[in-house]
């Protein structure tokens, strides 16, 4: 099984990600945040379940992006 979820981390941690967007309606999943990486694969969807999970990372990724 392909770790999804600490293959995502560990990017987002390398300094990949270079975006993120909360949509309402990303092809079947419905609601989710959309991760936009510098490298393939260039996005990854993240369902509102995992959102406590990634929200610490997120505001690392924020706080470093702010100038």
């Amino acid at each position: 099984m392909y770790p999804y979820h600490n293959r995502i981390k560990q990017r987002i941690r390398r300094g990949e990600l270079i975006d993120v967007v909360k949509t309402e309606n990303y092809k079947k999943i419905g609601e989710c945040l959309l991760l936009y990486f510098s490298t393939p694969p260039y996005v990854r969807p993240i369902r509102p379940a995992r959102y406590r999970e990634y929200a610490p990372l997120l505001a690392k990724w924020r706080q470093k992006k702010l100038p």
